[in-house]
């Protein structure tokens, strides 16, 4: 089971790059490196020391990815527009 979750976070890893060189959006650097640390920590045994610190480095891509997701527009748009919340 391990290897064919490690080959479906790789192969979204892949998937993520070729729609980032299309695109160039940032916020799609931080999802494909939590795909490839969660892909490297699923190809680890359980028992590994690396297992544990690619988990908590995928948890850090995530993380960082969060504050990029924010809906909020922090550049100004129009001086009279409604704000998206409301």
């Amino acid at each position: 089971m391990t290897p064919l979750v490690a080959g479906i976070f790789m192969a979204s890893a892949v998937v993520t790059l070729l729609h980032w060189l299309r695109v160039h959006d940032r916020r799609l650097l931080p999802l494909m490196g939590f795909f490839l640390m969660l892909g490297a920590a699923e190809s680890l045994e359980w028992w590994h020391y690396w297992h544990s610190a690619f988990q908590v480095l995928g948890a850090a891509c995530g993380l960082s990815l969060l504050p990029m997701l924010d809906r909020r527009q922090r550049q100004g748009g129009p001086e009279g527009a409604p704000s998206p919340r409301s």
